[in-house]
């Protein structure tokens, strides 16, 4: 998994500077003598944040941007920001650098013939940095396969960390400003003006609340406070907590100027269809869609694999283990949220037949066969699934591989 395999790299980089060195160190270590890290691994302390109250932060806006973003489990905003005319939705997951599948697929979708206006698109995390390009227009599709096929590690983050992770991501932040460009930006405005709505969902860590941004809503505010928010939080929303820093954004409640913290949409969901309370199995709310897509950029068959006794070992088979679980369950709730609404459901991830190596995060070549793996599938006469995948029985049994396939991190 993305997820898991980020979070890996960011403990195993901690451990790196944090582990004794070999001969003398180690042995005072062995001693129990305190080993004081270099000076140069230490980040220099962040001034602590000045306090807001749960009252502030259940009322905060974006100064001057009304409409520009909602709670992710308030009902009442989300019918509000809906579109005023049914059409196809498309959900797409959280899954790191997985994210190349789910490009991939909606490239071969289009060279098909077979993809449509999407009237709803929503993101969480690399589905955040995917859903632009979707909702901007087929005229993306080259920008969308470079995003997601010619990009490295170095790209993403920089070992070394902050106060607040254990990678910096001033990488990430520079990529969305080359990618995400003003042209796009207003190309999706047109879009949010003609009817249609793109959702990308990031977490309050402060108060533990998903919140749903309306990227059209603050495309369509325009100027440099529109651009400079919108990259904000695609940049949050792929933000994975421990691993790369949060995000703070500015906000405004009854006169009082604030910063909140925000963290990975995937936390709250790795994916966003609607608000908790209208997915739940005894809501009787019914989506005003056609048709309900959703694009899991992860694989979700069991991977065996003796586990290292090392913490980043642990956590990434742990996470990638969760970040399954819950997905499964999601799917589950969204199937029957389609049944329940007339409308047809429609589901693809990683087939468990993908086994391409992948030699570390964001490996561009394992990126590229993820790629073209999803543009085939994206081209072939069945792209989705009506059902949710099934679950796994017992593990089919086969010889030992030493190196685990990238799909199933």
């Amino acid at each position: 998994m993305g997820a898991a395999l980020l979070s890996a790299v960011a403990v195993a980089t901690f451990a790196a500077q944090a582990a004794p060195t070999h001969g003398k160190a180690a042995g005072q270590a062995g001693k129990q003598q305190k080993r004081e890290p270099a000076a140069v691994n230490q980040p220099k302390p962040l001034p602590p944040r000045p306090p807001y109250t749960a009252a502030e932060a259940a009322v905060a806006a974006i100064p001057g941007m009304p409409g520009a973003r909602f709670w992710a489990d308030s009902t009442d905003d989300f019918v509000k920001a809906l579109p005023g005319k049914p059409g196809p939705w498309l959900t797409l997951s959280s899954g790191g650098s997985d994210g190349a599948f789910g490009a991939g697929l909606l490239n071969g979708l289009s060279a098909s013939g077979k993809r449509p206006d999407y009237a709803v698109v929503t993101g969480v995390s690399t589905g955040a940095l995917i859903a632009p390009f979707v909702f901007a227009g087929l005229h993306y599709d080259d920008a969308l396969r470079d995003a997601f096929t010619k990009i490295t590690a170095a790209d993403v983050f920089e070992i070394g960390g902050t106060p607040e992770s254990f990678l910096d991501t001033w990488p990430l932040k520079d990529l969305i400003a080359k990618q995400v460009t003003p042209a796009l930006i207003a190309d999706i405005a047109v879009q949010y003006r003609a009817g249609r709505r793109l959702f990308i969902v990031t977490t309050d860590l402060d108060s533990e609340r998903s919140v749903v941004w309306n990227m059209g809503a603050i495309a369509a505010h325009g100027g440099e406070q529109s651009i400079k928010l919108f990259r904000t939080v695609l940049l949050a929303s792929s933000s994975i907590p421990g691993a790369f820093p949060p995000v703070l954004i500015d906000v405004e409640a009854n006169g009082k100027h604030f910063s909140e913290m925000h963290v990975d949409g995937g936390v709250g969901g790795q994916f966003f269809v609607a608000p908790a309370a209208l997915m739940a199995a005894t809501s009787d709310y019914r989506l005003p869609a056609t048709a309900l897509y959703v694009l899991v950029d992860s694989g979700l068959q069991p991977d065996f694999q003796v586990v290292e006794r090392s913490t980043a070992q642990i956590l990434a088979q742990s996470v990638g283990l969760a970040v399954k679980v819950d997905t499964r369950l999601m799917l589950d709730r969204a199937y029957l949220v389609a049944k329940r609404s007339g409308i047809s459901f429609n589901v693809a991830s990683i087939p468990p037949s993908f086994n391409a190596p992948s030699r570390g995060a964001f490996d561009p070549r394992y990126m590229k066969a993820l790629f073209e793996a999803g543009y085939d599938l994206g081209k072939s006469s069945n792209p989705f699934d009506t059902v949710p995948p099934p679950y796994p029985g017992a593990p089919e049994l086969s010889s030992p591989n030493p190196e685990k396939t990238g799909a199933n991190k």
